[in-house]
């Protein structure tokens, strides 16, 4: 869906509303009152997950354990180039197919749906022979060291057909697996931040959601610290059930840990995150709607959704994502990271304070873009927003 910043401001298409996730304190540059859907944290509270969020758990350690192998010794043959032309590496395929297929052998009594990123369309290309045996081996050696699944090895036709089980369509009806294999491709090549996100729909909400982010330090980056670190020090894993909240454990342990979104209620002392690349969200609005709500901090700029699982600990308060005209959300890139987010405690919505809905398919349909911060700020951020938007729309 294009953005229309002009239709956007002259027909809000939604209202602050009684969406439980906000405070109850009038937002009085919205004028209707317009009710929203039930909250993940009551919808489906009643409801057991468990033996999928172990499944979802396994299945993203799994692949974030081949991304970190591909990623220490990658090379430029590593890089494929897909029909939009942004890069793709073996990793990408290799972490899908081993989603995929971790996730049927773990839940084999369950129709599976799977909406993922990668189809196998360039795979089967002439001249991709080489790398397909590249990323047959890559998810058989991860399979052989874990030792769950040693009575089976995959053939070349089995890992390709793995990947293409995610060419679902998702939707408001049934169970559906949306997998991003590696959210952040581009800082996986540069060495930086990307994430494994997995995330399950039922009913076309999001009820749970598992954040691998090998990359990203266990401790804090608030302050202004780097996101880099020292090897030993790095690999996170966030998980989420729908009413069950956040929790964060190390990719080398089980010790699990609950986390909270920041409590900061004064615009000055908030940090925020936007995307790493430029091309990925409008940088020049998110500084106007920081000034304009106070923020001091210079934003720290962190590739994939890696950003969620730091909001949801508290490494920042602010997360402000406006994609460029003509450029339409996909599920994956968001759905792990709305409920971890959710889950701790905060605030995801699109820039008018609609919900984000995840049931219309493999796009999310938004209004301009999405911001993220805790329940106190987002009243006084969701009108910088509307203002900020304003001054845009006029300056063109």
């Amino acid at each position: 869906m294009s953005i229309n910043f002009v239709s956007i401001i002259a027909k809000p298409k939604i209202t602050i509303t009684t969406n439980p996730f906000l405070v109850s304190s009038p937002l009085l540059f919205f004028s209707n009152k317009t009710k929203t859907k039930p909250s993940i944290l009551t919808a489906f509270s009643s409801m057991s997950y468990d033996k999928e969020l172990a499944a979802a758990k396994k299945a993203a350690s799994l692949a974030a354990r081949l991304c970190q192998k591909v990623q220490k010794a990658i090379l430029q043959s590593d890089v494929q180039s897909k029909s939009d032309k942004s890069p793709v590496t073996v990793a990408d395929y290799g972490s899908q197919a081993l989603v995929s297929y971790v996730l049927q052998r773990e839940l084999p009594s369950e129709l599976f749906s799977l909406v993922a990123e990668e189809d196998s369309e360039d795979l089967r290309k002439d001249g991709a022979q080489e790398t397909q045996e590249r990323i047959t081996k890559l998810v058989n050696d991860i399979l052989a060291s874990d030792g769950s699944y040693s009575d089976s090895i995959l053939s070349t036709d089995d890992v390709v057909k793995a990947i293409d089980c995610g060419k679902s369509e998702g939707g408001s009806r049934g169970r559906h697996w949306v997998l991003d294999p590696i959210d952040g491709t581009k800082g996986f090549l540069r060495g930086d931040q990307y994430a494994i996100a997995l995330a399950l729909l039922d009913e076309g909400t999001v009820v749970l959601g598992v954040l691998a982010c090998p990359n990203l330090p266990i401790t804090s980056i608030a302050g202004g610290g780097s996101h880099h670190s020292l090897p030993g020090e790095v690999g996170c894993l966030f998980f989420s059930v729908a009413g069950g909240g956040t929790y964060m454990h190390s990719l080398d342990s089980s010790s699990a840990v609950k986390v909270q979104v920041s409590s900061i209620d004064n615009p000055e002392e908030a940090s925020f995150f936007e995307s790493y690349e430029a091309a990925h969200s409008m940088h020049d609005l998110s500084s106007s709607i920081a000034k304009k709500l106070g923020v001091k901090a210079p934003p720290v700029r962190i590739d994939s959704q890696a950003k969620y699982g730091a909001l949801s600990r508290g490494d920042g308060v602010i997360y402000l994502r406006f994609p460029h005209k003509g450029y339409r959300e996909k599920i994956w890139d968001h759905a792990a990271g709305y409920i971890v987010v959710a889950e701790a405690g905060g605030v995801v919505t699109d820039a008018a304070g609609n919900p984000l809905d995840f049931s219309k398919g493999r796009y999310l349909d938004l209004d301009t873009g999405i911001i993220v911060t805790n329940q106190k700020l987002m009243p006084s951020l969701l009108k910088a927003v509307r203002e900020s938007i304003e001054e845009k729309i006029s300056s063109l």
